[in-house]
């Protein structure tokens, strides 16, 4: 049973729009990515809900007024990137790092990202249930992981 899901930030929970640059929390213009928000609303309800993102730039709590700015920091419990870890996102280290401040067991949560190599390859590695959420035209990867096109697919 899945208790808690991790979720990459940008392009799987937040747009993150090609050429902008500075720190989300910042930009003029922010938006959740389709179906965010009902997704978020509905696993919250039985599972934990934290990010997991790789921004170097951003601090916690700048992530966090990100998320505020489009309604989703109400269903996530906690944030987890560079600057409270002390590693880069990409590697086992990184969720097994996640893994230890939670306290529970691989075998219980799920990783969810957009990006095959940061967000989907250390997932397996560490025993994560992974979701590689990609609109590409992929019915499954050779590692068996399940293809979401939606974030609706992650409970329906």
């Amino acid at each position: 049973m899945i208790n808690v899901y991790l979720f990459d930030w940008g392009n799987t929970l937040m747009v993150d729009f090609p050429g902008v640059t500075g720190k989300m929390c910042n930009w003029e213009n922010v938006e959740a990515v389709t179906g965010a928000k009902e997704t978020l609303e509905v696993l919250s309800k039985h599972s934990q809900i934290y990010i997991a993102t790789g921004a170097a730039d951003s601090t916690e709590i700048e992530i966090q007024r990100a998320f505020e700015r489009v309604g989703l920091s109400q269903f996530i419990s906690g944030y987890f990137c560079k600057d409270n870890l002390g590693l880069s996102k990409g590697s086992p280290e990184f969720l097994n790092s996640i893994l230890d401040k939670l306290k529970i067991p691989s075998a219980n949560v799920a990783m969810v990202g957009d990006n095959f190599d940061k967000d989907i390859k250390p997932a397996i590695a560490t025993g994560i249930q992974p979701f590689w959420f990609t609109s590409k035209n992929i019915e499954s990867s050779t590692y068996n992981v399940k293809v979401i096109k939606q974030l609706s697919e992650l409970y329906t």
